[in-house]
This record gives C-alpha cells, sequence and structure tokens, in this order.
C-alpha cells in the first residue's frame, strides 16, 4: 500500500494497514518511543509523589499533565481519553474531573487551515457557502472544531470541520495499539485476553466511520427517522449541499449541556423530566430500534429551550439485530425476577459465554453478585454497581465482553452517570424496568410475544406473580395506558398464533387441581380501575373486529386441556 492509498483509506482495514507500516518499520518504532517515553515521565511522576508522600498535594497536577498528555499525543488517545472519562469505575476522581475536558475543551488548531478545508471540500468560496460565520471555532474537539455560521437563506448552522493530516495518526497508533493487544493477550486471563484484539479492531472500525462525516449525516437522518414520533428528542437536520467527507453543516441547536444544570435550572426546564427523557431515549436505541448513540458524553446532548432532549453527534453508532434486542429485553426480566439460570442463558445467548459453557456452576456466582447488587428492591439497582461487581467474575468464570458489548455498556454507564450527574437519587430500573414491561405486555412482533410466553411461563406453569409485577410495574410509568395493551393480548388470544397461550391460560386457571381464583381476583383489582365497563366494551368490540372468522374457529380450546379434574379449594 503507498501513502496515497493510505490517504484514500475510507474502512478500517487492519491487515492493509499493518502491511503499509511493516514496510516502514522507522515509523512505528518512532511512534513507540514518543508514546513510551511521555508516560514514562507521567509514571515517574506518579512513582515519585509516592516516594516522596506528595501524592494528595500533587494529585491535581498529574491529573493536568495526563490530560496535557493525551492531548499531545493526537486523536487517538484524546479517544481513549473519552472513554475513560466515563468510568468513575475505573479512573479516580481527580483524574476524571481532567479527562472530562477531553469531551469538548480541547485546543483548535489554525483558524486559516480550518477555512481552507472548508473551502477545498466544498469547492466554493466561504463567502459562497455562508452569509456569515463566526472568526473563531466555539467548540474543539478530538477529531475536528465546529463553527457558528448563517446560510444565504437565513438558518443558522453548525460547521464542523475535521482536523488535518488525521488518517496517518490514526492508522500508526491502531496498528501499534493491535500490536500490543497482541502482545499482552498471552499474559492476561484468557476472558480478558480473548477479545482484546477484537476490541482494538471494533474501535477501530468505529473511528473511520467517524471520520466520515457522510455517514455521520446519514447517521443522524437515520436516527431522526426512528425518532419521527417523539416530540421530547431532537435531532439537527444535515445541509447535504455543503458537507462532505471532513465538513458537516448541520442545524444550530440552541441550549445547555446536560451537566449545566445551573443553567438548566435557572432556564425554569424540569431536570427529572430530562433524565426521564435520555433514560427512555436510550432504552429505545437498544431495545427498540437497535441502531443506538455509542458515545453519549456531555458534549454531545443538550437540553433544548422547550425542554426537549437534543443529541448532536452521530460519528459513533452501532447497530443490534432482532434477535440482541429481545434477548436484552427478556434478560432484564430475568435479573429483576432473579431468574439466575435463564439469564445464564441469556449471557450464552449474547455472547458472554461460549455455548459449549457449563452454566450450572455459573449459576450461584451470578447469584451472589447480581442478588447483592440489585439488593431488597427494584430501585436500588445501577449498571455502575453491576460493572463493578462483573469485573470480579471475569476472573473466576469464562466470561467475556463481544467487542459490540464494549460500546453498550460504555452508553449505559455514560447515560447514568449523565441522568445522576442532574439527579443524584437517579435510579435507572426505575425507567427501565416499566418500559421493558411495557415492551412485553404490548408485543407488536411474534417474537416479543413469545418472550412475553417465555417469562409468564416456567416448567410449564404460569407464572401469576410475575404477570402481576409486570402490570404494575408496567403502570408506575404514567404514559402506560392500560387498555390498547389489552386489546392487542386480546386479538392475540384469539388468534391461530395465540392457540398455545389459549390453552395455556386454561391450565393454568385449572392447575394444581384448583381454580386459581385468588390470582385472578388479584389481577382484577390490579387492573379494574382502568378497565371501565364502556372502554372495556370498546376494547373488546375492536379486538372481535380485527380477529377474522376464518380464525373463529380455533378461539376455542381444545377439550383435552379441560377435561382435568379440579377444586375450588384456595
Amino acid at each position: 500500500m503507498s501513502q496515497h492509498q493510505l490517504a484514500q483509506l475510507r474502512r478500517y482495514e487492519p491487515e492493509a494497514i499493518a502491511q503499509y507500516y511493516r514496510s516502514r518499520p522507522w515509523l512505528a518504532i518512532w511512534r513507540t518511543l514518543v508514546i513510551i517515553g511521555s508516560f514514562a515521565g507521567f509514571i515517574l511522576g506518579l512513582q515519585w509523589d509516592k516516594w516522596s508522600n506528595q501524592v494528595e498535594q500533587n494529585k491535581y497536577q498529574r491529573a493536568t499533565q495526563l490530560r496535557e498528555l493525551l492531548t499531545k499525543l493526537g486523536a487517538t488517545f484524546i479517544k481513549v481519553g473519552q472513554a475513560l472519562s466515563t468510568r468513575p469505575d475505573l479512573v479516580r476522581k481527580d483524574f476524571l474531573e481532567e479527562l472530562v475536558k477531553l469531551q469538548d475543551e480541547l485546543p483548535p488548531y489554525d483558524n486559516a487551515i480550518a477555512l481552507n478545508i472548508i473551502e477545498t471540500q466544498l469547492g466554493r468560496t466561504i463567502a459562497e457557502a455562508y452569509q456569515e460565520i463566526s472568526p473563531l471555532p466555539v467548540a474543539a474537539a478530538s477529531l475536528g472544531q465546529v463553527y457558528k455560521a448563517r446560510l444565504h437563506t437565513g438558518e443558522e448552522v453548525a460547521v464542523k470541520v475535521q482536523r488535518p493530516n488525521l488518517l496517518p495518526t490514526l492508522t500508526l497508533d491502531l496498528y501499534l495499539m493491535r500490536w500490543a493487544a497482541k502482545l499482552l493477550a498471552p499474559w492476561l486471563p484468557l476472558n480478558l485476553g480473548h477479545d482484546l484484539s477484537l476490541i482494538v479492531d471494533e474501535f477501530g472500525v468505529k473511528l473511520f466511520e467517524e471520520i466520515d462525516y457522510l455517514n455521520e449525516g446519514r447517521n443522524a437522518e437515520k436516527f431522526a427517522t426512528n425518532f419521527r414520533d417523539d416530540p421530547t428528542v431532537k435531532v439537527p437536520a444535515i445541509y447535504w449541499r455543503y458537507s462532505s467527507n471532513r465538513v458537516l453543516t448541520l442545524e444550530w441547536i440552541n441550549g445547555f449541556k446536560l451537566t449545566d444544570t445551573d443553567r438548566i435550572k435557572a432556564a425554569g426546564l424540569d431536570t427529572d423530566a430530562l433524565v426521564r427523557i435520555g433514560v427512555n431515549s436510550g432504552l429505545r436505541q437498544l431495545l427498540e430500534h437497535g441502531f443506538f448513540h455509542a458515545d453519549p458524553h456531555p458534549g454531545n446532548l443538550f437540553a433544548t429551550l422547550d425542554g426537549r432532549m437534543a443529541y448532536i453527534d452521530f460519528g459513533m453508532m452501532d447497530q443490534l439485530n432482532q434477535d440482541t434486542k429481545e434477548t436484552l429485553v427478556t434478560s432484564v426480566v430475568h435479573l429483576i425476577n432473579k431468574d439466575y439460570i435463564d439469564l445464564a442463558g441469556d449471557f450464552v445467548k449474547l455472547g458472554f459465554l461460549t455455548p459449549d459453557t457449563d452454566i450450572m456452576p455459573i449459576v450461584p456466582a451470578l447469584e451472589q453478585v447480581l442478588g447483592d447488587a440489585i439488593g431488597e428492591s427494584v430501585g436500588s439497582f445501577n449498571f455502575k454497581t453491576i460493572t463493578d461487581k462483573f469485573s470480579d467474575l471475569m476472573y473466576d468464570y469464562p466470561f467475556r465482553v463481544p467487542a459490540k458489548f464494549a460500546l453498550i455498556i460504555r452508553s449505559l454507564v455514560t447515560q447514568e452517570g449523565l441522568a445522576l450527574t442532574i439527579n443524584p437519587n437517579f435510579k435507572i430500573v426505575e425507567v427501565a424496568y416499566p418500559y421493558v414491561a411495557k415492551r412485553l405486555l404490548t408485543g407488536e412482533t411474534p417474537e416479543l410475544r413469545m418472550r412475553l410466553i417465555e417469562v409468564l411461563f416456567k416448567n410449564g406453569k404460569f407464572q401469576w406473580q410475575r404477570l402481576e409485577n409486570m402490570i404494575a410495574i408496567a403502570r408506575s410509568d404514567g404514559n402506560f395506558d392500560l387498555l390498547p395493551t389489552a386489546q392487542l393480548g386480546l386479538q392475540f388470544l384469539l388468534s391461530n398464533e395465540g392457540q398455545f397461550l389459549r390453552n395455556q391460560l386454561v391450565i393454568a386457571l385449572t392447575q394444581d387441581d384448583r381454580l386459581h381464583t385468588e390470582e385472578v381476583k388479584r389481577l382484577w383489582n390490579l387492573v379494574k380501575d382502568e378497565l371501565k365497563p364502556a372502554r372495556l366494551f370498546n376494547v373488546a368490540l375492536g379486538a372481535l373486529t380485527e380477529f377474522s372468522s376464518v380464525g373463529a374457529s380455533t378461539a376455542i380450546p381444545t377439550t383435552a386441556a379441560t377435561n382435568k379434574p379440579f377444586s375450588s379449594k384456595q
């Protein structure tokens, strides 16, 4: 591969990159010496503080030194620092406060170079493209900087301009990281070293996607389409006539960073409502659309003046398939219900354990770690606790973190951290579990309906308590209306697809040789306030209207299931 071909690289190709730098070893050797030299001085400084008993006195100075060191080493290390800035479980507080500045408080590069890139990329002068543009960048990030401008048609826009000569630095650093991962893997526990190269590759894929601004624009439009029915989420419009691979012009968002709680409160915005919008939109991304924002740090999320949540950076996104989304939904239910055998099975499906793993020895460990993390109530659960405790299991059991889930975990922990910044008493599951319960109860796909059946039946027996819990928790979300769910459920029961469930419900009502009137009575008391006669009649009428006469013959359960004798003893 020639230097020109490297400059034209549009996708992350580790073998092509390795081939390029293997034929130019002096570049790799010099960069390695620079990196080692930079970190050696920092590590020696930390050690000197220990020897001289000045750790506390110099801790803020060392934190600043680390931030400046990562900034000096360039975009790849800044991205690593950004990832660490969202991990309070890995990084001590004084370092964390400095690393957060890497998200959007970086030094800009030369203004003349940036304006020249805009003109070259767009094929027109600044005056031809924009009516006016800020004389200096209004923000600088790891991969580029942002100007505020106005189009000739009057719209206020943000203009993102990529830093010059990014590819040579990124590709060389990724090559060295991959080499180091292979070198270190044999010395690490199997489950930590197993996917180290894959994690570097995933990081590389995402970095290459992030430096393609046309890809970011497409991501933004896809994200906007997913949330077109949600008035609480704002996505900026893309102006394609003024965009290219290295320049992106998008709608200017007026608002406040989510961490700027004082200004948010001064503007009269409801902080708890913003937290709920953030968590619900995050859950919809993961569990409904499967297309999620993998870098939701404070610099990328804004509270708008009208109380909406605005996402402004779509460079780092990822996609989940349908089966993974559904497994995540049911794993949350298994976790809350403390069904650790089923949860271990979910870990196999999601790739955290290999299919040939004997899960039974792992179940007691899951129960011990996750049972303590959840505590006595759903509300005491948080993802940071889970990641802290789960890291202990990695050393004792054959768990591994699939590369894709490294991004998901980072996204969840970051969103929870943001929520806790706004409201220190926030409990993510108090929002998450009602959403999951709603997703299962509404069951808009056949696959989700089957997941609901899997959750409600255990060892062939209907789990009355689970259904009660799910309805109660779903109703704790003020936006949940039981009636449409009841209508969907009735339509499903009357359909061909619902024949199995009809039979099982008849068995459930009469299992253990008794009528389960007490359970039915508890369920009725739970929902009767919402099921007023007029509304209930309309729901039944709507379901029957949808139900075809062809399916009517299957609506009556087979008599085999009802011939079982029973009594009405409780």
